[in-house]
C-alpha cells in the first residue's frame, strides 16, 4: 500500500512538472519575440519569460484565448482585474472595483477610481473599445461616469492609441486628479470638460489636450482683492495703455486682454514637456495664473499646485476684471533682489516712476522679467538684459501704427542705460 502511495504521489508530481513544463514551452515558443519586436518580461512561477507584447495582445483578444480567461480575476497593479469575453460584441471586456492608477506627470499620488470598465475589439492589428471610470463615492455630488472611447494600431515595434474622453462636470475632475486641494470644499466648479490623448507604447510618449467649456468658479473670496492693497511696494496706478504695461503683456501675456485667465493649449500635457524653447515660450502662466501665484501660497510645480493656481485664476478673472488683475500684477510682481512691484523696480533702475518710464526703459524691465536676477546681472555685466529676449519684447508691443513702430524698434535697439 505504501509504495502504491508512493508511486502514485510521484507520478502526480511527475505529471504536474510535464505539465508545467510544457505550458512554460508553450508560453515561450508561442509568446517568443521575434527579432526587433517589442517584448516585455513576465513571471511563470519561479522563471521569467520574454513575450512578444504585439503576439500577447493579438491572443489575448482572439475569441478562442479570451473565452479561456472569460470569468477569471487577476491581481494587477491597478487593483484586481477580472475579465469577460462578449460573444455578440466580439469584445475582451476587463473591469475592476476601486482601482489605483499613477500618473507620473500627475504627482506621486495614483488616481483612485470607484470602478473602471474597459473593452477591445479587435480587427487585424487596429483594436477599439470604451472606457467607462466611477469617481470614488462621497467626492462630488451625484458623481457622473467618465465616458471614453478608444482605438489602438498594432505593429511589430509598438501600439498607437488614441482616446476620446466625453464631457464631465470640470469639479469631478478635481476631484479625481486633486482631491487633496482643501478649495474643492468651498469652490463652486461650473461647465465641463473633455479630451483627446495619444500615446504611443511601449516607449510612453504621450500627449493630452484637455477642452474646457463654460469654466466658472466662485466661492474662493478673490473678490476681496477689489479693495486689497498692493502686496509690496507704492502702487504704479499703471493703465492698461502705459508703456510698460503694454511691454509687460508682450513679455508675459500677449493675449491678457482676450483669454478667461488661462489658454487653453496652456493646458495640454505631453512627454516632451520642457523640450520646447524659444524666446516666445511661456512656462509662467498668464499673468493672472502669476497672480494667482503671487497671493495663493503653494507650490506651483506640483501637479495639484498648477490645478489649484487655475482654480484661483478662473474666480480672479471673474471677480476683477483685467484692469484691476493688470493693476495688482503691476504692483506685486518681483523685479530682481528685493525689488517688488513696478513703481520700486522704476525708480531703482532709471531714477524715474512707472508712469515717467520711456518705450525702451519700459521694454528693459518688461524683458527682465522671466528671470529677474539673471537679467539683472547680465545687464551689470554686458551692459544690458539680453538683447534678443528685448527685441521680441518690443517686437509684441501693440498699439503702434506701422510708423511709430519703425521708430519704436529702431530706438529699443540703440537704447543704452547705465546698470543701478
Amino acid at each position: 500500500m505504501k509504495r502504491t502511495l508512493r508511486f502514485l504521489l510521484f507520478a502526480s508530481l511527475a505529471l504536474m512538472l510535464t505539465a508545467g513544463a510544457a505550458v512554460f514551452l508553450i508560453v515561450k515558443l508561442v509568446l517568443a519575440p521575434a527579432s526587433g519586436e517589442w517584448s516585455t518580461r513576465v513571471d511563470l512561477g519561479p522563471v521569467e519569460v520574454e513575450i512578444g507584447m504585439p503576439t500577447a495582445l493579438r491572443l489575448l483578444t482572439s475569441p478562442w484565448v479570451a473565452q479561456l480567461l472569460s470569468g477569471r480575476t487577476f491581481d494587477t497593479r491597478f487593483g484586481p482585474v477580472r475579465l469577460a469575453w462578449d460573444e455578440g460584441g466580439q469584445s475582451l471586456e476587463a473591469s475592476c472595483a476601486v482601482c489605483s492608477i499613477a500618473v507620473a506627470s500627475l504627482g506621486p499620488r495614483p488616481l483612485r477610481l470607484d470602478g473602471v470598465f474597459v473593452t477591445a475589439r479587435r480587427d487585424g492589428n487596429s483594436l477599439s473599445g470604451v472606457i467607462q471610470g466611477l469617481p470614488l463615492a462621497g467626492a462630488v455630488p451625484s458623481p457622473v461616469p467618465f465616458k471614453a472611447t478608444w482605438s489602438g494600431r498594432l505593429s511589430k515595434q509598438t501600439m498607437q492609441l488614441h482616446v476620446d474622453a466625453a464631457d464631465a462636470p470640470i469639479g469631478q475632475w478635481y476631484a479625481v486628479l486633486a482631491p487633496q486641494v482643501s478649495e474643492l470644499l468651498r469652490a463652486r466648479i461650473g461647465g465641463t470638460m473633455a479630451f483627446a490623448a495619444d500615446f504611443t507604447l511601449p516607449e510612453g510618449s504621450f500627449a493630452v489636450q484637455p477642452r474646457l467649456s463654460r469654466f466658472t468658479v466662485s466661492g474662493l473670496g478673490s473678490e476681496a482683492l477689489l479693495r486689497a492693497r498692493p502686496p509690496c511696494g507704492p502702487p504704479a496706478q499703471l493703465a492698461a495703455d502705459s508703456w510698460l504695461a503694454r511691454a509687460v503683456m508682450a513679455a508675459e501675456d500677449p493675449r491678457f486682454l482676450t483669454h478667461p485667465g488661462y489658454e487653453p493649449a496652456d493646458l495640454a500635457m505631453s512627454s516632451d514637456d520642457g523640450t520646447r524653447g524659444g524666446p516666445s515660450a511661456r512656462t509662467r502662466g498668464t499673468l493672472t495664473q502669476q497672480l494667482a501665484r503671487l497671493l495663493i501660497p503653494g507650490d506651483p510645480r506640483s501637479s495639484e499646485g498648477r490645478l489649484r493656481e487655475l482654480l484661483y485664476a478662473v474666480e480672479i478673472e471673474q471677480a476683477l476684471g483685467k484692469p484691476r488683475i493688470l493693476q495688482l500684477y503691476l504692483d506685486g510682481v518681483p523685479w530682481g533682489g528685493d525689488v517688488c512691484g513696478a513703481e520700486a523696480a522704476a525708480r531703482l533702475y532709471f531714477k524715474r516712476s512707472a508712469r515717467s518710464l520711456e518705450p525702451a526703459q519700459a521694454v528693459w524691465l518688461a524683458a527682465m522679467l522671466h528671470d529677474p536676477d539673471a537679467e539683472l546681472a547680465r545687464w551689470r555685466h554686458s551692459g544690458s538684459p539680453d538683447a534678443a529676449r528685448t527685441k521680441w519684447v518690443a517686437e509684441g508691443v501693440r498699439g503702434l501704427s506701422r510708423v511709430q513702430r519703425d521708430g519704436f524698434l529702431k530706438n529699443v535697439g540703440t537704447a543704452r542705460f547705465s546698470a543701478p
